[in-house]
């Protein structure tokens, strides 16, 4: 019988993980419940869909970032491929056109021969059965949430008090929000500029310039706003690297002007003066007939949305195709449950990858999902199980996943903060993040010839 790597989730991780296999000789039984049952986020029925911001983050060299993603590309990465192929401006980030971005890993993936897609829900995992890597992302189902929280009771990898469902337990999700995206026409160009944050890269980005007086008559009605209802049962727990704009508002009223609103490195080229406030926007595809509000997620009501937002300069006859929205992000307490190589301790031929596993971001995802592809591919071969070096950016995204405190585990983007300190001080910082990317692509390469010998048969 042939070997087959069972794959739960056709998102940005489990797609890579696929690929990763089949690149390996290893076929692949591809489980994706959409469009069958859908999702609070998703739109489609194709793999890969970004459903929050558009944007795969920094491409400026000798950053954490990049760092990541040269070893993907490194890696022979699928996604990081048709990322670049469906660019968009973005200044010094990669960003990407999601709905050409999606259909080309859905076609890439659909017509690889060796991957059967079975457009269902997977409700039930036989962890004796086979090698299976779960991938679902986010959004996984509550049936499939439970059933992973049983995988996971012998381990004491969640916090079952008082008998709380799995797809209610604090411990085992936090919420997570989305942009909204406006019409390109409707943006009234007369009261905005283009510019890059410090004139990095190209002046890709909209920016809607704010005064003193504007920035506190939207502060006050963002304030004022009203909020999607909380459920009775839900206890927003969110990921502080994606806070709605209302609640970074409510921590002082100041707090957008240092986060999404930030105007330093944006002076207006009109006055020749930094705006006290800006917004920016971000294109969201080819046509460029659709723009994002960079980091302004929120869990406003969509009427709320639309007066609040219409404050801002250039927003004023807004029209808007997407909605700010709010939506749960599923993640295991990895360090409790999984190794290095991110199998479960106790079940080891089950695998996670994508942000269920406890990361943050797309590159991450597509990075952990391939990092469990090339695993599970040896596992399922035969072959031995290296995991990613740690002073790669892969070995430092899985080792603190699987090695950060248990009790206080947070899901995690890339950063420099996870790679190890060098042995020799360097006081200059882009020195310093240089010379950690160098070292981190010298043990990254050699880790690539030594998983290389597995034979990637055609």
């Amino acid at each position: 019988m042939t070997a087959r790597v069972r794959i739960i989730g056709g998102g940005l991780a489990g797609s890579e993980a696929a690929w990763q296999c089949v690149r390996r000789g290893v076929e692949v039984e591809l489980f994706e419940m959409r469009p069958v049952k859908t999702t609070p986020a998703h739109q489609t029925g194709d793999f890969a869909e970004l459903v929050c911001s558009n944007s795969l983050k920094s491409d400026s060299e000798y950053t954490a970032p990049w760092l990541l993603k040269e070893e993907m590309r490194g890696s022979g990465s699928l996604l990081m491929e048709i990322a670049r192929q469906c660019a968009v401006p973005a200044g010094h980030a990669l960003a990407v056109d999601r709905v050409t971005f999606a259909a080309r890993v859905t076609e890439a993936i659909s017509s690889e021969p060796r991957i059967t897609v079975r457009r269902e829900e997977v409700r039930s995992i036989d962890e004796c059965a086979g090698v299976t890597v779960i991938a679902t992302g986010p959004l996984t189902s509550d049936a499939l949430a439970a059933e992973i929280v049983r995988l996971s009771l012998s381990e004491d990898g969640f916090d079952q008090r008082d008998g709380v469902p799995a797809p209610q337990n604090p411990r085992l999700y936090f919420y997570d929000s989305i942009s909204p995206i406006v019409e390109a026409d409707s943006i009234d160009m007369a009261r905005v500029y283009l510019a890059a944050r410090y004139d990095k890269g190209s002046a890709d980005y909209i920016n809607c310039p704010m005064d003193q007086e504007g920035y506190d008559r939207f502060y006050d009605a963002l304030l004022a706003a009203q909020s999607v209802e909380e459920r009775d049962w839900e206890k927003l727990n969110y990921f502080e690297g994606c806070l709605p704009i209302e609640e970074i508002a409510r921590r002082g009223h100041d707090t957008l002007r240092f986060g999404p609103m930030k105007p330093v490195g944006l002076k207006d080229p009109r006055t020749g003066k930094m705006p006290y406030a800006v917004v920016q926007l971000r294109q969201e595809n080819l046509r460029a007939d659709a723009y994002n509000l960079v980091g302004f997620q929120n869990h406003l009501k969509f009427g709320e949305q639309a007066r609040v937002l219409r404050l801002i300069p250039g927003l004023g006859n807004a029209r808007f195709l997407r909605y700010g929205q709010i939506h749960r992000n599923t993640y295991i307490n990895a360090p409790a449950l999984l190794r290095e190589t991110l199998q479960m301790k106790t079940h080891p031929r089950v695998f996670f990858a994508g942000q269920i596993c406890g990361v943050e971001g797309y590159v991450e995802s597509i990075a952990t999902g391939l990092l469990a592809g090339i695993h599970a591919a040896a596992l399922v071969s035969g072959d031995e199980l290296a995991p990613a070096p740690r002073a790669s950016a892969f070995g430092s995204l899985t080792h603190y996943v699987t090695h950060a405190d248990a009790k206080n585990f947070q899901p995690a983007n890339i950063t420099f903060d996870l790679l190890p300190p060098l042995e020799q001080k360097i006081r200059d910082r882009k020195e310093r993040h240089k010379r950690q990317c160098e070292l981190a692509l010298e043990e990254f390469d050699k880790w690539m010839e030594r998983v290389s010998q597995t034979p990637m048969r055609t």
